[in-house]
C-alpha cells in the first residue's frame, strides 16, 4: 500500500482544540456520566448568522475541517470524505419527536434535511464552493477507517489531496437509549480513573477530526499512514492475535519493532479485556497508550487517536496521561488497534514516513 501523509489536521474535542503545538498541555477533568467538546470559537470560520442555522456536529465539522486545511494551506481539497457512525443524532431527535407530537401528520421538513448523514461534508462543500467528490461513510465503528481507504484509494490513483473527517456527536436521548442496553455507563465516572471504574458499559464521548491527506510528503507533514486493516467478530482471541501478527508482517514489522501501540480502552470492564490480552500475548514489553478516557466512546473514536499519534511522530511532547505503562519518547511507529465489544475490530499503522 502506498503511503499517505497527513499534512495538516484540526480537532474539536472534550479536550478542546487541537492543531500544531504540544499535545495536550491542558488536560481536561470530568465527573460526568459522557463528556461533550470544549466549544471553541466558531466564529473565526463561521458568521453569527450562518452559525444560527447551524446544528452543533456541523459546527463541530466545519471547524474541524476549516483548522486542518489552513494547517496545511490548502485551499481547495480535490475530494471531501468524511466518516460518522451516527450524523446528526440532535436533529434526528427533532425530526421523530416532531413527527410524535404532530401525530405523524404535518412536520417541518427543516430538522430531515439536516438529519442526514451527510450533512457536515455537504455544508463544508457549500462554504468552498467545491463540486469535487464527496462522499460520506456510515459503517458503525468501521466508518472513519472506510472514508480512510478510500482517501487512500484516492490518492493512489489521482488526487493530489484529500480532506477526511471523522466526526460524532452525544445526546441526553442518545447517550440513554445506550445505557439501557450496556453499551454506556449509566452513572457519572471520573475520566482521568476510567480503567478503575467497574460500571458495564463505556464512557460516551464525542469529536471531530479532520486531516488534510496527500501522496507527496512535504515540510508541514506530521507523519505517514502506512496502512489500515479491519476484521469482524473473531470467533476467538487467538484469531485476533493472528490478524495482528499477519498485519503486522504485511509491513514488514514484527512486534518488538512498534514502538508504542494505543488502544482503545473505554472503560468497558467486560470488553476491555480484548486489550489486556492482546498486551500480554503479543506486545509484553512494548509501551502501551490508550486515548477514550480523554474524549469518551463514539463510533469514529480513532480518527482522534490518528490525531494523537500523528503530533506524537511530528515531536510533541507524549504526555504521560496516554501511558498505561513504560514511557516512550519520539515515537517513530505507532499502532492504533481499537474494537467495539469485540465485534469491529481496526488496525491503523502510522509511521514517521
Amino acid at each position: 500500500m502506498n503511503k499517505t501523509y497527513i499534512n495538516g489536521l484540526g480537532a474539536v474535542t472534550p479536550q478542546g482544540t487541537i492543531r500544531r503545538g504540544n499535545l495536550l498541555q491542558e488536560v481536561f477533568e470530568y465527573e460526568e456520566p459522557f463528556l461533550q467538546i470544549q466549544k471553541p470559537d466558531y466564529k473565526k470560520y463561521v458568521d453569527a448568522k450562518s452559525l444560527r442555522r447551524m446544528s452543533k456536529i456541523v459546527r463541530m465539522g466545519v471547524y474541524a475541517a476549516f483548522d486542518a486545511m489552513k494547517d496545511a494551506g490548502t485551499e481547495q481539497p480535490d475530494a471531501i470524505l468524511t466518516g460518522t457512525g451516527m450524523g446528526c443524532q440532535k436533529d434526528t431527535e427533532k425530526f421523530l419527536n416532531g413527527m410524535i407530537d404532530n401525530n405523524e401528520t404535518f412536520g417541518n421538513p427543516t430538522a430531515f434535511m439536516q438529519s442526514t448523514h451527510n450533512t457536515v461534508g455537504a455544508r463544508i462543500a457549500l462554504m468552498l464552493g467545491n463540486q469535487n467528490e464527496n462522499f460520506t461513510y456510515v459503517h458503525r465503528t468501521f466508518s472513519f477507517e472506510t472514508a480512510l481507504i478510500d482517501a487512500i484509494l484516492m490518492l493512489a490513483e489521482d488526487k493530489e489531496n484529500v480532506l477526511l473527517g471523522g466526526i460524532d456527536e452525544i445526546t441526553e436521548e442518545s447517550w440513554q437509549i445506550k445505557t439501557h442496553i450496556n453499551h454506556y455507563k449509566k452513572e457519572a465516572v471520573n475520566n482521568l480513573k476510567l480503567l478503575n471504574d467497574k460500571q458495564p458499559g463505556a464512557l460516551s464521548g464525542e469529536g471531530a477530526m479532520f486531516f488534510m491527506l496527500s501522496s507527496e510528503k512535504n515540510e508541514k507533514t506530521y507523519a505517514a499512514i502506512q496502512d489500515v486493516k479491519t476484521f469482524f467478530k473473531p470467533e476467538n482471541r487467538e484469531e485476533i492475535k493472528e490478524q495482528l501478527k499477519t498485519f503486522l508482517a504485511k509491513n514488514n514489522l514484527t512486534a518488538d519493532e512498534v514502538d508504542l501501540v494505543l488502544y482503545g480502552y473505554n472503560g468497558d470492564p467486560e470488553f476491555d479485556t480484548v486489550y489486556q490480552e492482546t498486551e500480554k500475548s503479543l506486545f509484553e514489553g512494548i509501551a502501551a497508550g490508550y486515548f477514550k478516557h480523554l474524549t469518551g466512546e463514539f463510533d469514529t473514536a480513532s480518527a482522534f487517536a490518528v490525531t494523537m499519534a500523528a503530533k506524537m511522530i511530528a515531536g510533541d511532547l507524549v504526555s504521560e496521561i496516554v501511558l498505561k505503562n513504560s514511557s516512550v519518547k519520539n515515537p517513530k511507529t505507532i499502532l492504533i488497534y481499537n474494537q467495539f465489544r469485540n465485534v469491529n475490530h481496526s488496525l491503523i499503522l502510522l509511521t514517521d514516513g
